[in-house]
Formats: C-alpha cells, structure tokens, sequence
C-alpha cells in the first residue's frame, strides 16, 4: 500500500503528462494537442508560475515569533532533513531541509518545550537501519541538546504513520509545536490534528520569496522550476488523498 502511495501520483505528474500528451497528438497527428502540450510545458517550468503556484501551496508567508510562542508538552520535528546514503556498514549523511532540524533546536533552546521529538523517517524505496531520527538525535546532542531530553519514534514512511508514531510515543491530548517545510504544514497539521493533538504549526522551510516579482529572467523555463511545481503538484495529491482517506 505503501509504494502504491509513492508510485501512482508519478503517473498523473505534469511531466508525465506531458510526454503522454506529446505520444498522443503524434500517434493520432493531432497538432493542436502537441502545440497546446508545449506551451503548457513551457508556462509550468518557468520560475514566475513555480513560484507564484508553490506559494499558493505554502499559504501565507507567516513565521511565528518564537516569543509568543506558548509552552508545550513536545515539540515535533516532522521527517525530511537529511538523506541517509548507506554504503555497507557505513552511512554518509546529506542534509535536504535542514530547516526542520534547526528550527525544533531553536524552538527548544527558547524553552518551549523540555522534549524534542524526532520521528523515525525513513524512505520506503531506499530503507536503511538508521532511521533519520536515529542521525538527528546524535546531531541534537552534539549541538547541545540533554540526550534525556530527545525522543525517537519507531520507524515511519509518511506522514500518516509519522502521526501515528508520535501519538504512541507521547499519548493522547497533548500540546505540540508542529516543525516541517511550509508547503507540507497544512497536511500535515491536519493528519496530527486527527490524532487528537493540540497543535502550534511552526511553519520553516519556504521555498518562495514572500513577493514573487516579474521579470525576464524569472519567464525563462528552467528544470528547478519544473521541479518546484511537480512538488507542489505532488503535495495537493497528498492533501487529496488523505481527504479521501480521512
């Protein structure tokens, strides 16, 4: 069930799309459906639409001041910072949005909360032994963080079980600050918010400018644009299908 999660939204991408689109208008020589498929493409990888789209699915550019910010029984650092490249008996470390590691110390350095939580993320098509929150607790207490104070889930794939994992971790009616990327918040608030939790969405991790300016080079298509709105495609599938779950 797990990978037909992963798997399925790739086939319904724009690129994907796209390619099938272009097959579609040569096999059947419909040149308004190959003509109308390229400049469609083309609007969707410029950076102005990547970043204007991936804004809508960020919401607001809205950062909590961490001073009225209330305290709380955990905070939760939701999965995502790092990618762990296991290589035999050794791992190298990457780090993605290291936004979430940072912003959960920061948030526990202003005594927020005396408990950290990590959650056991871990990649479905790429497992390992350590889970991230394995890596991220060794990397919390390097920078100072009481290791009595810091919390590993088990192991989760998504952010559904990552709820789970936390709830079995810390119980029922608790009040968290939640700590993940700006375009994931809304999501996932929501599958913990389900889980009975009281939470504070410490939203970190944007990935758009608060104003998005037009200008000449921001309407030259690019691979990283591409990429931005296959992700904020990719999200609003999420929230979809866990509306329908849920």
């Amino acid at each position: 069930m797990i990978y037909l999660h992963k798997i399925v939204p790739l086939l319904v991408m724009p690129l994907m799309i796209f390619l099938i689109s272009i097959f579609l208008g040569t096999y059947f020589k419909k040149k308004k459906v190959i003509y109308s498929s390229l400049v469609l493409f083309y609007i969707i990888s410029t950076p102005f639409f990547a970043d204007n789209f991936f804004k809508v699915v960020e919401g607001q550019y809205n950062k909590l001041q961490i001073e009225k910010i209330n305290e709380v029984d955990a905070i939760v650092v939701l999965g995502g910072s790092i990618r762990i490249n296991e290589l035999k008996n050794k791992y190298d470390i990457e780090w993605r949005d290291a936004d979430r590691f940072f912003g959960g110390l920061k948030l526990y350095k202003e005594k927020k909360s005396k408990q950290i939580v990590f959650t056991g993320g871990k990649m479905p098509y790429n497992l390992t032994k350590l889970s991230e929150g394995d890596v991220l607790k060794k990397y919390a207490i390097e920078y100072g963080i009481n290791a009595d104070d810091i919390l590993v889930t088990k192991d989760a794939l998504n952010t559904f079980e990552e709820s789970e994992a936390v709830q079995e971790l810390l119980g029922e009616n608790k009040n968290i600050i939640l700590v993940t990327s700006a375009f994931h918040m809304k999501r996932a608030k929501k599958l913990f918010d389900q889980k009975g939790f009281n939470v504070t969405a410490y939203k970190v991790d944007y990935k758009t400018a608060p104003i998005v300016k037009i200008n000449f080079i921001n309407l030259i298509p690019s691979a990283s644009s591409l990429s931005k709105t296959e992700i904020g495609f990719r999200e609003i599938l999420g929230r979809f299908y866990y509306n329908l779950l849920f």
